[in-house]
């Protein structure tokens, strides 16, 4: 079982395009937790996505509590990266059985999506700026996990 990547109420429409068309390209399957903050089709992917969208494994969840009894069914464990966090995304041991997720593009997640992660990670950056686009983030840390799982095997 891969490394999966889960958008948690995206707001942005380019972003999720974007972390669609990585997904694809790289074999991941990506959870799209509702309510998006944009009509979710494929007319509102196709900028960022472009044809990309027809490759993915684009799995929806109509809300939070339906995606985390999922994952929980599954035995998942659900790392959330998040600004609020202490520990290092780089000194995290990732498994093929993770789901790193990350929050809405304009507030994150709710404490209470924070605490049900199994795991809160963040990404180290320099002191005094507030966080890095949450696609770019996302690339930066499933790249890690895909590393450290073998997860570019296969792949040219």
């Amino acid at each position: 079982m891969p490394v999966d990547l889960a958008l948690y109420q995206p707001d942005i429409a380019n972003n999720t395009g974007t972390l669609i068309r990585l997904s694809a390209c790289l074999g991941t399957t990506i959870h799209i937790i509702h309510p998006t903050g944009f009509a979710f089709s494929a007319k509102s992917l196709a900028r960022a996505g472009l044809d990309y969208v027809d490759h993915a494994s684009v799995r929806e969840h109509v809300s939070w509590s339906q995606f985390d009894a999922w994952r929980r069914s599954e035995q998942r464990r659900l790392v959330l990266l998040t600004t609020k966090a202490e520990t290092s995304a780089y000194a995290t041991a990732y498994g093929p059985n993770d789901i790193l997720m990350v929050g809405r593009e304009s507030a994150g997640v709710p404490d209470a999506v924070a605490e049900a992660a199994d795991l809160r990670i963040r990404i180290p950056m320099r002191d005094g700026l507030r966080s890095i686009n949450v696609a770019l983030a996302a690339t930066l840390i499933l790249g890690e996990a895909k590393r450290q799982t073998d997860g570019f095997a296969g792949l040219l």
